[in-house]
């Protein structure tokens, strides 16, 4: 055993040496691997868990996974920032630890320090990543903020059950032309994580999105509402699968489907705060010229998205930022809340 670089690495798991300091103080060094993932799985061995993080694991308190990718592409400086830090106190103040999620000097850091927060930020070479992406970014050592995609994986690789982002990726419009459809939607598929959100961006074609869901069996849930969530607006128009208002509730549908084995993930959809919804009839025509400017720009793939909410905030004059910041606030408290019923499910079947 030996402290290596930043942290104590066993197993090819790294925490922090703070944390790796108390545990040999109050346990002794041959009671470590009851503080750290033992499993054999390489693919662990590119994880790096923050302090607070390794702590909430070994405590067994519940942790929720947070994308980056809104933080690198989703948001201008500094209200990407502020809205992470506060999302993540959304978290704690309802007693589950928050754990971002972003690519870092070819580690999988699960739990970002201020610094690293930051860094992600701020930086402009920050590479989008998804599924496909994981491999080169990890191996190069370059900056990496994950999508819904991306954070599943390593949330699921992690043990995180519960992930809050902003909206889901989908099938965008005229896909049928383009095949333009998110891996977000395979990986919810094969990736069993519950995904909480507003819905999916209301830049997509959500009926087929929902469509393509039903294809692979993942089921979607609402709380507080019947339809599915449209990220800006309430109100898709389109009924999700099944109604589940209380956390308890959700938290058994989640128990009853992976311990059948139905392996992949569950969209759970809350709607904006009404006092921060955005009309549809303007949303949607907003959308309309954002999509005819990035078709004459030639903007395609991955950089479609970012391209889009920019643009719609631009003509909003801003005030799709103040909705998108309001939304995500919301679904950490939904997320918190399922994280521990889920905790508490655990603990009862116990």
């Amino acid at each position: 055993m030996a402290i290596k670089g930043r942290g104590y690495r066993s197993c090819g798991i790294d925490i922090a040496p703070s944390f790796c300091a108390r545990i040999l103080l109050h346990t002794g060094a041959h009671h470590i691997a009851e503080h750290i993932d033992m499993d054999a799985n390489p693919a662990r061995s590119w994880l790096t868990f923050s302090a607070p993080v390794a702590a909430a694991r070994a405590a067994g308190r519940p942790i929720v996974a947070l994308e980056s990718t809104i933080i690198a592409h989703g948001m201008p400086y500094p209200q990407n920032v502020r809205t992470a830090r506060e999302v993540e106190q959304v978290i704690r103040d309802l007693g589950a630890q928050p754990a971002t999620i972003a690519l870092i000097g070819g580690r999988i850091r699960i739990g970002l320090s201020d610094d690293e927060l930051e860094l992600i930020a701020r930086s402009d070479n920050v590479h989008k990543v998804s599924r496909r992406d994981l491999p080169a970014v990890l191996a190069s050592g370059e900056l990496g903020a994950t999508t819904v995609a991306g954070t599943m994986i390593c949330a699921a690789l992690a043990g995180i059950e519960v992930f809050v982002t902003g909206g889901i990726g989908g099938v965008h419009r005229g896909a049928p032309e383009t095949f333009d459809i998110s891996a977000d939607l395979q990986e919810l598929a094969k990736t069993s994580v519950a995904v909480v959100c507003a819905g999916a961006k209301s830049i997509l074609d959500i009926g087929l999105t929902l469509e393509y869901l039903e294809t692979h069996g993942v089921p979607v849930l609402s709380c507080e509402q019947d339809n599915f969530a449209a990220f800006y607006t309430r109100d898709s128009g389109f009924r999700a699968d099944f109604r589940l208002d209380d956390a308890a509730e959700q938290a058994r549908f989640l128990r009853a489907k992976w311990d059948l084995g139905l392996a992949g993930g569950v969209v759970l959809s809350t709607p904006v705060p009404e006092a921060a919804a955005m009309p549809s009839a303007e949303i949607d025509t907003l959308t309309r010229q954002a999509l005819e400017e990035a078709a004459a720009q030639g903007i395609t793939g991955k950089a479609v998205t970012p391209f889009l909410l920019s643009r719609i905030k631009a003509l909003t004059g801003g005030r799709s930022l103040a909705t998108n910041i309001a939304l995500v606030k919301h679904n950490a408290e939904v997320g918190a809340r399922l994280a521990l019923a889920l905790a508490n499910a655990g603990q009862a079947a116990a």
